[in-house]
């Protein structure tokens, strides 16, 4: 067995995120020894990738706005699955946040009298978010990396966790390796912070990047700690559709908030058909009414196209399955429309939506100040994660917490745009505080060396299969679960179709098992993909187990079978955890009492 190089830390934070950057700042503000571990190079977070804006009630643009209003849309878009008790730290806490963000650096667009510009987003009351033209993620970690490098925190590269370590019941540290030359790292720590984002990778058409491969959800998993939710994943409506090789890019809701529309093949704004029930009276019912919003008309209500996302990409899959929708199997956004509107909207949209215009022109030869876009459903986020409790974020593993999209709990059965940074801030901060405050009460944990011995041992395993009769290679198996969850565990679910998925993965995970890989572990991807598949395989029978016992429709979980919400399953999450055989044990656990304030709060919001 390799020799370890060993770190030793109070607090370890896996993920170097919105939410990882934040937690490592806060625990390094509070005192503690911080490492900080990312799969790729600092600054290159899948928190780049988001676009439109952080949600906060400011009231810059608005002045009815506060946080009573922000947690009762919160709320109302989780399908009331939220834990309350995040949804009203959330509210409360984002706009010191955002605050303190541009205290440390962050250029937000400005009001013409100079505080924070908030733009309109789905699910949103009020115009809420925060934004840096369409770049905000980009700005949010320039901003943060910048601040950390000053912190006393040590960076670890290009370095994937391949398990956690335990002294007991408690976390210990975890295990890792280099990626670029294949050394394996044992952590230390007192304390861990899980923010590794999401799940994106089990799914063939998605947003996210080749680091979203559930890592921190299998790594929870595997350490005891309970994952809730995990049903409830949402299809942004807007990703791109062509060509090929940009399928799935996301097309940020800016886009919409802006104005923008979405029409079917013959030319139609089909989303005025379905307007839910409840939010008949904040949606408009003519176009006019709808540009109105959109250039900061209080009285008016907003578009249609600005309802959640689970209702948009449903109402696109709609067009597309009845044979409305573009040459490509999606629908038409468009922006160029309010060249009718505005004398100057060439020069608009490029101010407001630079990337976006300078991302389709460059990727798909369109113009969007002058023709429409085509775009459709595209995997984007995870609402489920690990269980952790509100204020500190502690899994139920004691040492261990989680925050950002790899914690549950804030977004209930469907994320509102723009809450996703807002997210990263608040709890990023939480949990890296309580982690320190959590860290500085114990004493060190025994890292165990043969536990370590053992979990390298299977992490070099298909070296080992090298030139056997079952050498197939780590790829092809992450192809076809990719193709099979897009196919089986998609947007609109049925239980037969859920059922084979079961079996699929059953006999994937067998082919996991004798993958081979050549060469050596150093710059070795194929090696990396055999690891990664391992996560891919846990978080996708997570995701369709917890798919199955959900029989109804509700937030990001669409049943076919089950189309309506049925009311009973609103009093509860759905909670699966390892069992002592490694079995996965799938639990119904009452969400608690919400307390009166709260409710008058949602009461005054309807």
């Amino acid at each position: 067995m390799p020799e370890y190089q060993r770190h030793e830390h109070d607090v370890l934070v896996i993920g170097a995120g919105g939410a990882g950057l934040r937690a490592a700042i806060e625990a390094a503000h509070v005192g503690a020894s911080v490492g900080l571990v990312c799969k790729s190079l600092l600054g290159k977070a899948h928190t780049v990738m988001a676009e439109g804006g952080v949600a906060a009630a400011l009231a810059n643009v608005d002045d009815r706005d506060n946080w009573k209003v922000h947690f009762a849309d919160t709320m109302r878009g989780g399908q009331y699955l939220n834990n309350w008790r995040m949804a009203e730290l959330h509210a409360k806490e984002a706009p010191d946040r955002v605050r303190e963000l541009e205290a440390w650096g962050t250029v937000f667009d400005r009001t013409p009298d100079g505080r924070i510009l908030q733009r309109n987003f789905g699910g949103h009351k009020y115009p809420r978010l925060a934004h840096v033209g369409d770049r905000t993620g980009l700005e949010m970690i320039r901003t943060l990396q910048d601040y950390a490098i000053y912190q006393p925190i040590d960076v670890h590269m290009e370095c994937t966790i391949v398990s956690l370590l335990k002294d007991g019941n408690r976390i210990a540290g975890a295990i890792g390796y280099d990626r670029e030359r294949g050394r394996f790292k044992l952590f230390s720590a007192k304390a861990v912070v899980l923010a590794t984002g999401g799940i994106g990778r089990a799914y063939s058409v998605t947003s996210n990047s080749w680091e979203y491969t559930g890592d921190g959800h299998a790594l929870a998993y595997n350490a005891g700690a309970a994952v809730q939710d995990m049903e409830f994943v949402q299809f942004h409506p807007t990703g791109m559709v062509w060509p090929p090789s940009v399928r799935g890019i996301l097309v940020t809701e800016g886009v919409r908030g802006e104005g923008g529309i979405l029409v079917n093949k013959e030319g139609r704004r089909f989303m005025f058909d379905d307007i839910p029930e409840n939010y008949r009276n904040q949606t408009a019912d003519s176009e006019e009414e709808g540009w109105r919003y959109t250039q900061g008309d209080k009285n008016a209500r907003r578009p249609p196209e600005l309802l959640t996302r689970d209702h948009v990409a449903r109402a696109i899959m709609k067009e597309v399955r009845e044979g409305r929708g573009s040459p490509h199997g999606g629908v038409f956004l468009d922006i160029s429309w309010i060249r009718s509107k505005l004398p100057n909207s060439e020069e608009h949209i490029k101010k407001k939506l630079p990337s976006m215009y300078h991302q389709f022109k460059q990727l798909a030869d369109i113009d969007i100040t002058k023709e429409p876009m085509e775009v459709g459903p595209t995997t984007h986020y995870v609402m489920g994660g690990v269980r952790v409790d509100g204020d500190t974020q502690m899994s139920t593993v004691p040492g261990l917490f989680a925050a950002g999209e790899v914690g549950a709990g804030l977004h209930g059965a469907n994320r509102l745009g723009g809450n996703s940074l807002s997210d990263l801030l608040v709890f990023g901060m939480r949990a890296g505080k309580f982690a320190a405050e959590y860290a500085g009460r114990q004493t060190a944990p025994r890292a165990d060396t043969q536990q370590a011995d053992d979990i390298v041992r299977v992490a070099l395993e298909p070296f080992n299969r090298q030139g056997g009769q079952n050498g197939e290679g780590p790829y092809q198996v992450e192809h076809d679960l990719q193709a099979m969850m897009q196919e089986l565990v998609g947007i609109v679910r049925r239980e037969d179709e859920m059922r084979r998925a079961l079996d699929s993965l059953k006999a994937l995970r067998e082919r996991a098992r004798k993958v081979s890989v050549a060469g050596n572990r150093e710059y070795n991807p194929g090696w990396h993909t055999a690891l990664d598949l391992q996560n891919l395989l846990t978080v996708s029978e997570i995701v369709a187990r917890a798919a199955l016992e959900r029989k109804e429709s509700r937030g990001g979980h669409f049943r076919d079978d089950f189309p309506e919400k049925d009311p009973s399953y609103g009093k509860f999450n759905i909670v699966i955890r390892r069992g002592p055989a490694g079995e996965m044990q799938v639990t119904r656990e009452q969400i608690p009492e919400m307390r009166d304030d709260l409710k008058r709060i949602i009461e005054e919001n309807k």
